[in-house]
């Protein structure tokens, strides 16, 4: 007798029969649906030796993809670990590009997105098109494929014992002549950094930091990245088994 496959958790949500209201944490979603979009995918099948892995219920985690070491190339495979709880923001508005050739005026749209889980995910994109609507979805794809699980922890001297939703160290990011710092902070304290690297952060399920910022710091894109390479670079860290028990760091999900 065969044995039941278990599937990613946004495989067993697409193909059952849980009511949706078109909603993710009470906002309206963007794009097409993604149970369609993975009804679809599983149907026409992957692309890629990860997808097939993955509808086939070899993967069941993001984890698991990652410490495979083949590349993530569709963003179904995304949808496939998180949703129906992946989350997705545009930073700031559309900006517009326009270019003068020999057939007139051109115009294009330069958007970034930032998508997360709000726990201890998040990835973050831009992407040029001619349509504002396509470009947002071409954002969000690309945003999907540029994953990173999110080092959390309990790293300021003011906090009690416990799990932490904070960064577990001082850490800083760059982008163009932007520069970040992101300090830890105690529980409560919440996140004492400008609305766009805010909204990093939350997609990334911290809930408590201090920041310092230098450079163009207006510049809103570059504010973004920088916040977004901080938390890449505390990936980069090495931390001693011990530090990891006492600062209780955890990485990707907490929940």
């Amino acid at each position: 007798m065969s044995q039941p496959v278990t599937l990613a958790p946004g495989l067993a949500w697409a193909l059952g029969h849980i009511e949706d209201d078109g909603t993710q944490g009470g906002q309206r979603r963007r794009g097409p649906d993604p149970r369609i979009t993975l009804r679809e995918w599983m149907t026409n099948g992957a692309r890629t030796r990860l997808g097939r892995m993955v509808a086939n219920g070899e993967i069941t985690t993001f984890e698991q993809a990652v410490a495979s070491r083949l590349p993530i190339r569709e963003p179904e495979i995304i949808d496939a670990f998180f949703q129906p709880n992946l989350f997705v923001e545009m930073i700031g508005r559309p900006r517009r590009i326009q270019r003068m050739t020999d057939s007139g005026q051109r115009t294009r749209f330069n958007v970034m997105v930032v998508v997360g889980n709000k726990d201890g995910v998040v990835g973050l994109a831009t992407s040029k098109g001619k349509e504002v609507a396509t470009t947002i979805q071409k954002a969000t794809n690309q945003a999907k494929l540029n994953m990173i699980t999110v080092r959390r922890g309990n790293g300021s001297w003011e906090s009690g014992g416990g799990p932490g939703r904070s960064v577990p160290m001082k850490i800083t990011g760059r982008a163009g002549s932007t520069r970040i710092t992101l300090m830890p902070a105690p529980t409560g304290k919440g996140l004492v950094i400008g609305e766009t690297g805010r909204m990093i952060l939350e997609m990334a399920g911290i809930t408590d930091v201090w920041s310092s910022s230098k450079g163009q710091t207006r510049t809103q894109y570059n504010f973004a990245r920088s916040t977004f390479n901080a938390l890449k670079q505390a990936n980069l860290a090495r931390i001693s088994r011990a530090d990891v028990e006492r600062l209780h760091i955890s990485r990707g999900g907490m929940s």
